[in-house]
């Protein structure tokens, strides 16, 4: 039997958690006015702060999932804890409610750091997780409110989220100007943020359903996937995430030729230059992937994983 620790490890689904932990330091820095302002302890007390409970939250989603899907998992992906039979439901189910009032207790617990943009982050994330899960609501059963759940998570609720968080609790930003609304309406880094990783987040929750059309199926979950075909999705997800990241390589190359300063504009291209080849890389790796073959649909799927933590390194302030 496998030790507790290593268990809760894989309970965690680690290719998630790692994601939210990256996205938190990285709004941090995009957030920051200059570059001397990322690296103070201000900055670095907001990042802990938030990336507790964030994380907290994160297991809550994925726990309650896996808790929701043991019957489709012992069919799409047998080697998860609980249809392993690694974690009993009831054990689970004390983590993941622990998890949640642990994470939601942070978000409130402290009068300056607890900002609204970490509880909208937290709430937000929360309220869409349960309800893509749990029944009644059970939204994966509808694709194109499966995708919003997750697209909304990503994209929206997380970036715009610590963005606000990191301008209140680490800058000093007061007000309106720390709004979740006004950096995602006004500031042309969280939008641009928000926007990549909100289409990235379409990549994601499509693409995740190609390899577990078998146990959908049989659960009457109607994903894309199941409705139009694995491999209109999948060709469909890779030519999006490849459009994407050309886009913006083009868009960071064109900036570096406005730049003010020879620094900012080889910084510019060459998160242009990586864009580009990721793009490239999106393209080159679907090559020889069957869509209807699980097991290399899923390498695939944790390739797309490995570029979306890679885009966060990008994040640097007034690039």
């Amino acid at each position: 039997k496998l030790p507790f620790p290593v268990v809760l490890w894989r309970f965690t689904r680690p290719h998630t958690l790692i994601g939210s932990a990256l996205a938190i330091p990285a709004l941090h820095l995009l957030a920051a006015p200059k570059l001397t302002d990322a690296f103070t302890v201000t900055n670095a007390i907001s990042m802990l702060y938030a990336m507790i409970p964030s994380l907290l939250m994160n297991l809550y989603i994925t726990g309650l999932n896996q808790i929701t899907d043991v019957e489709i998992d012992k069919i799409n992906k047998p080697n998860l804890p609980i249809a392993a039979g690694d974690l009993s439901p009831r054990t689970a189910t004390l983590i993941v409610l622990v998890s949640l009032v642990a994470s939601l207790g942070l978000g409130v617990a402290h009068p300056t750091l607890g900002t609204e943009g970490l509880n909208v982050a937290l709430v937000g994330s929360g309220i869409l997780g349960t309800m893509y899960s749990l029944p009644p609501f059970r939204l994966k059963r509808f694709p194109l409110l499966a995708a919003f759940c997750i697209v909304a998570v990503r994209g929206t609720i997380i970036n715009a989220g610590f963005f606000a968080h990191a301008k209140a609790a680490a800058f000093g930003a007061q007000g309106t100007a720390a709004s979740v609304m006004n950096c995602l309406l006004h500031d042309p880094r969280c939008m641009l943020s928000s926007l990549f990783f909100g289409i990235f987040g379409i990549v994601i929750a499509l693409m995740k359903d190609v390899p577990d059309v078998a146990g959908d199926e049989m659960s009457n979950i109607r994903s894309f996937s199941v409705r139009v075909g694995q491999e209109r999705i999948f060709k469909a997800m890779r030519r999006l995430l490849c459009g994407l990241f050309v886009a913006f390589g083009a868009g960071f190359v064109r900036g570096a030729f406005l730049a003010p300063t020879k620094f900012l504009a080889g910084c510019r291209t060459l998160v242009g230059i990586a864009s580009l080849a990721a793009g490239l890389s999106v393209r080159e790796e679907a090559q020889p992937v069957n869509p209807k073959d699980s097991s290399e649909v899923y390498g695939y799927y944790m390739h797309l994983w490995k570029l979306f933590y890679i885009c966060y390194f990008h994040s640097t302030p007034r690039l």
